[in-house]
């Protein structure tokens, strides 16, 4: 690992510049994945932030008599970056940088597998995160100026390769550098879901690696026989439903992760738990897979409801679409029942609720919602494919994701930066966030039904109240993620000298059992694991002796 060590002195003596740059090279150069893991997490928040605004502009547009002082092109830019930037600038990065910091803590490891490779990973997502919004500034993205098309595609390939190398580094990590005893059924929720997380992408994004090629060497060589179709029909389906539903599976995870601390409880049925988290990642994998040989958005999946009386036909819509759609809500749905079943403490024993338990009930429960709302654009019955619906299905997770990741920040704070936010301090934020994924999703849910069509042109006069609605909930969302960056940024620096506990959340799992904030090798002594609640037993078996000696 690359360190930069000086003496104190030559500390005292050094310049405010010298040390600025020393302390830029250490985290350039660092192959600690807690500093990885944040460049993930600070860099997605800014890409979300800019995502945001694309959908407050575009919000503006749809008010009836708006007066939008930008071109045609302009706004087919941005209608292309809405979703690039929900998934590739924002859900993606802020997921693996939550993995990439929180994983190796979880299985007691000394260091993430590849930390080189994790590292470079991030270098590669944030150059072709740059490059790809060059080139949507400059009229490219999926149509547009030639050179700049070219450029987006290249970048966005680049972005890919980045979160592949993250990806392989936490399923490694999961799968080679867990500590002595502990088996995978021992293995934490959180990083049990960063694994099937990083195990669906490990397959997927390939998948649309090989679609960026194609189209990149056909837009290139001129032929367009691609782009006459359409890019939607070749790469869309990593931007949508069920696709989505992998990128929020840690989040998921993390729900189930924070109950047992909550409600002072082991959980029962972990087999259970293990078997919903990887019903979504398969089930979203599936959907891919499925979207991609089928080469249309929904395709294979569509589900009609009547018009048919032959028992075949209607069963080969069923399938697929209770395959893409169903399975994911179900494993979800088992995360919720552990939930119910968890809710009620021991007897003698108190909820305790950290500053991290809300944003991760509200994340999950938003994600759920879009994941049924998903599952229902493709009934064509309903009409509501073409629609706001579907746009506000995807929001509905992205922002929920987002919420789930403040959480993880919120948990993992003593760990990564040595600071405590406490519940008093986060819930007023973690309510703003959930306000803003409602009034910014819900709305479009009630337009989609009433025929209003995705794009930019303003609908009628009895549309405009639900775009209003949306507009601010956009924009309350942008204030709850300043908020919080704002809040954790003055809690960082300006910490006092009380250093914060070890385990100011009484925890079960290992990450606890080391310094906050984490040394940069995690552990000075790798952990011996005994069970799936290591800390727990440490803590029972010290009341016991106590016990016993009084």
């Amino acid at each position: 690992m690359t360190t930069i060590d000086s003496s104190p002195e030559q500390a005292a003596g050094s310049s405010t510049i010298e040390r600025l740059l020393a302390a830029d090279v250490d985290w350039l150069t660092s192959t600690d994945s807690k500093k990885t893991g944040r460049l993930f997490i600070g860099t997605g928040l800014l890409g979300l932030l800019a995502t945001v605004v694309i959908n407050i502009l575009i919000s503006v547009e749809r008010l009836d008599g708006a007066d939008v002082a930008l071109d045609a092109d302009s706004w087919v830019q941005l209608f292309s970056a809405q979703r690039f930037g929900l998934i590739f600038g924002a859900a993606l990065p802020i997921g693996m940088g939550l993995a990439l910091a929180a994983v190796p803590l979880q299985v007691g490891a000394r260091s993430i597998a590849f930390p080189r490779l994790a590292q470079m990973g991030f270098f590669m997502w944030f150059g072709g995160f740059v490059l790809a919004y060059a080139a949507i500034i400059g009229n490219g993205g999926f149509g547009g100026d030639p050179d700049m098309v070219d450029l987006f595609l290249a970048a966005h390939g680049l972005m890919v390769l980045g979160l592949l190398a993250g990806a392989a580094s936490i399923v490694t990590t999961v799968l080679t550098t867990r500590a002595p005893g502990m088996t995978m059924r021992r293995v934490p929720f959180f990083a049990f879901s960063a694994f099937i997380y990083g195990i669906g992408l490990l397959l997927v994004l390939p998948v649309l690696l090989g679609s960026l090629v194609y189209l990149f060497v056909d837009h290139r060589s001129g032929s367009g026989l691609l782009f006459e179709s359409g890019v939607s029909e070749y790469a869309q389906w990593a931007f949508g439903q069920p696709t989505s539903f992998l990128y929020a599976l840690p989040i998921i995870g993390l729900l189930a992760e924070l109950l047992p601390v909550t409600f002072a409880k082991r959980t029962p049925f972990r087999g259970l738990v293990f078997g919903g988290l990887t019903l979504i990642g398969v089930a979203a994998l599936a959907g891919s897979t499925q979207q991609t040989v089928f080469e249309v958005p929904w395709a294979g999946s569509q589900l009609y409801i009547g018009d048919s009386d032959d028992v075949t036909t209607k069963l080969g819509d069923l399938v697929p679409w209770a395959l893409f759609h169903i399975l994911p809500l179900l494993g979800a749905a088992i995360v919720l029942l552990m939930t119910l079943l968890m809710a009620k403490p021991e007897k003698g024993a108190k909820v305790n609720l950290t500053g991290a338990f809300p944003f991760a009930l509200f994340g999950f429960f938003m994600v759920l919602v879009g994941m049924a709302g998903a599952a229902l654009v493709p009934i064509v019955d309903l009409e509501l494919l073409g629609t706001v619906f579907d746009e506000a299905a995807l929001v509905y997770v992205v922002y929920g994701l987002v919420l789930g990741a403040m959480g993880g920040v919120v948990y993992w704070a003593p760990k990564l930066w040595g600071v405590e936010l406490g519940l008093k301090v986060v819930t007023p934020l973690a309510l703003l966030g959930l306000l803003a994924t409602i009034a910014a999703s819900f709305p479009h849910y009630v337009a989609g039904f009433l025929g209003q069509e995705a794009g930019f042109a303003y609908s009628d006069s009895d549309m405009q109240i639900w775009n209003v609605i949306v507009l601010v909930g956009h924009a309350l969302m942008a204030l709850t993620v300043v908020a919080f960056v704002g809040l954790l940024t003055k809690t960082v620096f300006g910490r006092d000298d009380e250093s914060v506990a070890d385990d100011p959340f009484d925890a079960h799992t290992i990450e606890w059992a080391t310094t906050s904030p984490a040394p940069a090798d995690n552990f000075v002594d790798v952990p011996m694991i005994t069970s799936a609640e290591p800390l727990l037993d440490a803590k029972e078996a010290n009341r016991v002796t106590e016990g016993s000696d009084s």
